[in-house]
Protein backbone atom coordinates (compact mmCIF):
# COMPACT_ATOMS: atom_id res chain seq x y z
CA UNK A 1 0.00 0.00 0.00
CA UNK A 2 2.88 2.34 0.81
CA UNK A 3 4.34 1.74 -2.65
CA UNK A 4 1.02 2.53 -4.31
CA UNK A 5 0.68 5.76 -2.33
CA UNK A 6 4.26 6.72 -3.22
CA UNK A 7 3.62 5.95 -6.90
CA UNK A 8 0.42 8.05 -6.98
CA UNK A 9 2.19 10.94 -5.22
CA UNK A 10 5.09 10.89 -7.69
CA UNK A 11 2.71 10.78 -10.66
CA UNK A 12 0.69 13.67 -9.25
CA UNK A 13 3.81 15.78 -8.66
CA UNK A 14 5.12 15.02 -12.15
CA UNK A 15 1.78 16.04 -13.66
CA UNK A 16 1.68 19.28 -11.68
CA UNK A 17 5.27 20.07 -12.63
CA UNK A 18 4.58 19.58 -16.33
CA UNK A 19 1.42 21.71 -16.14
CA UNK A 20 3.27 24.56 -14.47
CA UNK A 21 6.05 24.32 -17.02
CA UNK A 22 3.74 24.93 -19.97
CA UNK A 23 2.13 27.95 -18.27
CA UNK A 24 5.37 29.73 -17.35
CA UNK A 25 6.91 29.96 -20.79
CA UNK A 26 6.72 28.88 -24.32
CA UNK A 27 4.65 29.93 -27.28
CA UNK A 28 0.97 30.47 -26.56
CA UNK A 29 -0.94 29.13 -29.54
CA UNK A 30 -4.46 30.49 -29.59
CA UNK A 31 -7.48 28.51 -30.71
CA UNK A 32 -8.66 30.99 -33.35
CA UNK A 33 -9.61 30.89 -37.00
CA UNK A 34 -7.13 32.59 -39.28
CA UNK A 35 -9.49 35.55 -39.72
CA UNK A 36 -9.88 35.91 -35.96
CA UNK A 37 -6.08 35.84 -35.58
CA UNK A 38 -5.68 38.50 -38.28
CA UNK A 39 -8.31 40.71 -36.60
CA UNK A 40 -6.68 40.30 -33.20
CA UNK A 41 -3.24 41.07 -34.66
CA UNK A 42 -4.60 44.30 -36.13
CA UNK A 43 -6.10 45.32 -32.77
CA UNK A 44 -2.86 44.51 -30.90
CA UNK A 45 -0.48 45.89 -33.55
CA UNK A 46 1.13 42.47 -34.01
CA UNK A 47 1.80 40.05 -36.84
CA UNK A 48 0.30 36.57 -37.15
CA UNK A 49 2.51 33.50 -36.84
CA UNK A 50 1.04 30.35 -38.39
CA UNK A 51 2.52 26.96 -37.57
CA UNK A 52 1.50 24.93 -40.63
CA UNK A 53 1.97 21.29 -39.71
CA UNK A 54 0.64 17.78 -40.22
CA UNK A 55 0.01 14.96 -37.76
CA UNK A 56 2.65 12.69 -39.33
CA UNK A 57 5.48 15.27 -39.55
CA UNK A 58 8.40 14.30 -37.29
CA UNK A 59 10.14 17.75 -37.41
CA UNK A 60 6.76 19.32 -36.53
CA UNK A 61 6.56 17.18 -33.40
CA UNK A 62 10.14 18.04 -32.51
CA UNK A 63 9.28 21.76 -32.73
CA UNK A 64 6.23 21.16 -30.51
CA UNK A 65 8.21 19.31 -27.84
CA UNK A 66 11.64 20.96 -27.93
CA UNK A 67 11.37 24.50 -29.33
CA UNK A 68 7.92 26.02 -28.79
CA UNK A 69 7.86 25.23 -25.01
CA UNK A 70 11.08 27.18 -24.36
CA UNK A 71 10.69 30.43 -22.42
CA UNK A 72 13.05 32.43 -24.65
CA UNK A 73 11.04 31.38 -27.71
CA UNK A 74 7.73 32.16 -26.02
CA UNK A 75 8.90 35.54 -24.77
CA UNK A 76 9.67 36.74 -28.30
CA UNK A 77 6.85 35.00 -30.12
CA UNK A 78 4.11 36.03 -27.68
CA UNK A 79 5.22 39.67 -27.71
CA UNK A 80 5.48 39.86 -31.50
CA UNK A 81 2.72 37.62 -32.84
CA UNK A 82 -0.75 36.26 -32.46
CA UNK A 83 0.26 32.59 -32.67
CA UNK A 84 -1.97 29.98 -34.29
CA UNK A 85 -1.45 26.51 -35.66
CA UNK A 86 -3.30 24.48 -38.23
CA UNK A 87 -3.07 20.92 -39.49
CA UNK A 88 -2.70 21.44 -43.25
CA UNK A 89 -4.63 18.25 -44.00
CA UNK A 90 -7.76 19.10 -42.01
CA UNK A 91 -10.41 21.81 -41.74
CA UNK A 92 -9.25 25.37 -42.29
CA UNK A 93 -5.70 24.10 -42.77
CA UNK A 94 -6.65 22.82 -46.24
CA UNK A 95 -7.67 26.34 -47.32
CA UNK A 96 -4.58 27.94 -45.76
CA UNK A 97 -2.28 25.44 -47.47
CA UNK A 98 -3.84 26.24 -50.84
CA UNK A 99 -3.96 30.01 -50.34
CA UNK A 100 -0.35 30.33 -49.15
CA UNK A 101 1.16 27.48 -51.18
CA UNK A 102 2.17 25.33 -48.23
CA UNK A 103 3.53 21.99 -49.50
CA UNK A 104 6.31 21.13 -47.02
CA UNK A 105 6.21 20.73 -43.27
CA UNK A 106 6.67 22.38 -40.96
CA UNK A 107 6.09 25.69 -42.68
CA UNK A 108 5.96 28.86 -40.63
CA UNK A 109 3.98 31.73 -42.10
CA UNK A 110 4.34 35.30 -40.90
CA UNK A 111 1.35 37.36 -41.97
CA UNK A 112 0.44 41.03 -41.72
CA UNK A 113 -2.96 41.76 -40.14
CA UNK A 114 -4.46 42.09 -43.65
CA UNK A 115 -3.34 38.52 -44.48
CA UNK A 116 -0.45 39.59 -46.71
CA UNK A 117 2.53 37.26 -46.34
CA UNK A 118 5.48 38.97 -44.66
CA UNK A 119 7.66 35.88 -44.94
CA UNK A 120 7.80 32.11 -44.86
CA UNK A 121 10.24 29.72 -43.24
CA UNK A 122 10.28 26.00 -43.94
CA UNK A 123 11.72 23.26 -41.76
CA UNK A 124 12.36 22.66 -38.12
CA UNK A 125 15.44 23.80 -36.22
CA UNK A 126 16.80 24.28 -32.74
CA UNK A 127 15.45 27.18 -30.67
CA UNK A 128 18.27 29.67 -31.29
CA UNK A 129 18.28 29.08 -35.04
CA UNK A 130 14.46 29.22 -35.18
CA UNK A 131 14.40 32.58 -33.39
CA UNK A 132 17.14 33.90 -35.66
CA UNK A 133 15.18 32.88 -38.76
CA UNK A 134 11.87 34.34 -37.52
CA UNK A 135 13.49 37.61 -36.37
CA UNK A 136 15.09 37.95 -39.79
CA UNK A 137 11.67 37.63 -41.45
CA UNK A 138 10.21 40.27 -39.12
CA UNK A 139 13.15 42.65 -39.55
CA UNK A 140 13.03 42.41 -43.36
CA UNK A 141 9.35 43.35 -43.64
CA UNK A 142 8.75 46.69 -45.31
CA UNK A 143 7.76 49.59 -43.07
CA UNK A 144 4.12 50.64 -43.35
CA UNK A 145 3.54 53.42 -45.85
CA UNK A 146 3.04 56.82 -44.28
CA UNK A 147 1.24 59.75 -45.81
CA UNK A 148 3.69 62.31 -47.06
CA UNK A 149 3.46 65.67 -45.31
CA UNK A 150 3.67 68.47 -47.87
CA UNK A 151 4.90 70.94 -45.23
CA UNK A 152 8.65 71.54 -45.62
CA UNK A 153 10.38 70.01 -42.62
CA UNK A 154 7.40 67.77 -41.83
CA UNK A 155 4.47 68.66 -39.63
CA UNK A 156 6.50 70.46 -36.97
CA UNK A 157 6.24 74.21 -37.80
CA UNK A 158 9.47 74.91 -35.91
CA UNK A 159 11.31 72.73 -38.44
CA UNK A 160 9.85 74.43 -41.54
CA UNK A 161 12.28 76.26 -43.77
Amino acid sequence: MKNLLLYVTVCLLATLASCGKSETGGVRFENLTLQQALDKAGEENKLVFVDAHTSWCIPCRRMDHEVFPQKKVGDYMNATFVNVRFDMEKGEGLEIAEKYGVTRYPTFLVLAPDGTPVGTEVGGSRADKFLERIKEVVNLRPAPAQDADPTPGGSNPDMAE
